[in-house]
């Protein structure tokens, strides 16, 4: 059975950094991608990154335009563990951040697509104040 849980989600000022982390049992990170969503009260779930690792060579990442510059998604070989690194942040960031993974191959125009996804965690909160 696959299970994703998240944490490390926080209240923060703008300009102030975070790193949340998704634990994942029941799947094998190497032939999975692992994305982070964010989903803000009214709006839609939308993609901020994803990441599959073969190996560190030939990881290959993706980002939301809004998130670029400024987040960074990572995968820690030692504990198993999804990490996004979130820094500067604004308070359009507030929202609830979930962590997702799909044994589907993904490519530009697919990573950030929900029905990509097959597990899905229940989320950690963000929010940003001004």
């Amino acid at each position: 059975q696959v299970q994703l849980v998240e944490f490390g989600g926080d209240s923060v000022q703008a300009g102030g950094s975070l790193r949340l982390s998704c634990a994942a049992s029941g799947i094998t990170y190497n032939n999975h991608y692992m994305g982070w969503f964010r989903q803000a009260p009214g709006k839609e779930r939308e993609g901020v990154a994803a990441i599959y690792t073969v190996d560190t060579a030939f990881g290959r990442t993706y980002y939301a335009d809004s998130v670029k510059g400024r987040f960074t998604i990572s995968q820690d070989g030692a504990t198993n563990a999804l990490n996004l690194q979130m820094n500067r942040l604004k308070p359009e960031d507030t929202a609830m951040y979930y962590c997702a993974a799909t044994p589907l191959l993904l490519y530009d125009s697919t990573w950030s697509d929900l029905d990509q996804y097959k597990y899905w965690g229940q989320g950690t909160q963000v929010t940003v104040s001004s």
